[in-house]
């Protein structure tokens, strides 16, 4: 695989939001397009998409199309760096502690 690209309303907020996140660096970018990249070989691409809807979770008023899963060796450490740089924490938390769900 080469790259993965989320449809979104605003590409450069949420790839400076993942940017920030993992450390991947800025490929590419226009208004309607980013692309970000690291040593991985893998892009991820974040594409404007007019009356973009975000999804809702855990409802499906407005159903989930992906879902992204880190790795982090502090998984504490990780979920306050997400929610600094504006993820938010759902109540509905599954997985015993395994894991933790934030949305961007």
């Amino acid at each position: 695989m080469r790259g993965v690209t989320l449809d979104c309303a605003d590409p450069q907020t949420l790839a400076g939001f993942y940017g920030a996140l993992t450390g991947m660096r800025e490929l590419f970018s226009t208004d309607e397009f980013v692309a970000l990249t690291d040593d991985s070989g893998c892009d991820l691409g974040f594409q404007r998409v007019d009356g973009y809807r975000a999804p809702q979770w855990p409802g499906q008023d407005v159903p989930q199309q992906f879902h992204l899963d880190f790795r982090a060796d502090d998984l504490d450490a990780m979920e306050e760096l997400a929610l600094e740089l504006g993820a938010a924490k759902p109540d509905h938390q599954p997985g015993d502690g395994r894991w933790r769900v934030l949305l961007d």
